[in-house]
């Protein structure tokens, strides 16, 4: 389990992690003190993932399209 805050984490070294953390729960040779432990980063690296994903989707949607569909630029998103 890395040390690095979830927070700075990007999307693919959080989903790592995440698959990493569910693998030990999986297995359940861990104590139950360092399972919930466990079980707190991944939720913590799940809401990640599931946030940087949204942004993605966010800026996607942003894409505007002219008369034949090809993309012309993108417009702003609020709080990006």
């Amino acid at each position: 389990m890395s040390d690095k805050p979830v927070n700075k984490m990007s999307f693919e070294d959080a989903m790592k992690e995440l698959e990493h953390v569910v693998g030990q729960l999986e297995r359940g040779d861990v104590a139950l003190d360092a399972s919930i432990t466990l079980y707190e980063r991944g939720a913590a690296l799940k809401k990640r993932c599931e946030d940087e994903l949204k942004r993605a989707e966010e800026k996607v949607a942003a894409i505007t399209l002219d008369s034949d569909g090809a993309p012309t630029g993108a417009k702003p998103v609020e709080g990006l």
